[in-house]
Formats: structure tokens, C-alpha cells, sequence
């Protein structure tokens, strides 16, 4: 099987690999530079958000509870 001819390969095959994965590589830094941006805007977005909106305070009352016992 191994004594049989060997498949004729492209002279730049190469170059076309390293073209190709530094393609690769530049796309992949790009997604996780901007999967980082938009993960810093959601936190800011949260902040400002909670800051704001204060979900962890209670609502005032709107009614006084009544007296009793005086």
C-alpha cells in the first residue's frame, strides 16, 4: 500500500496552510475581543441598572399600619 505512487501535492500547499490558519487565528482573536466588549457593556449596563432601580429595597408602604392598644 505504501509502495504504490504517491498523490502529486500543489507546490504552495505550504504557504496556503500558514495563510489559512493565520486567517484562522486573526478571526478567532477578533471573536473573543468582541465577546469581551459586549460582556464589559452587559456588566456596565447591569450596573447602572441596579444603581439605579435598587432591587433590593423594599417599596415604602403606602398605607400605616393601625394603632391599637393606646
Amino acid at each position: 500500500m505504501l509502495d504504490g505512487p504517491h498523490p502529486v501535492l500543489p507546490p504552495d500547499l505550504a504557504a496556503q496552510a500558514v495563510r489559512h490558519g493565520a486567517r484562522r487565528m486573526r478571526l478567532r482573536r477578533a471573536a473573543h475581543r468582541t465577546a469581551g466588549w459586549l460582556l464589559a457593556l452587559v456588566l456596565v449596563a447591569f450596573l447602572v441598572w441596579a444603581g439605579v432601580e435598587q432591587p433590593w429595597a423594599t417599596e415604602p408602604a403606602q398605607v400605616t399600619p393601625p394603632l391599637e392598644g393606646w
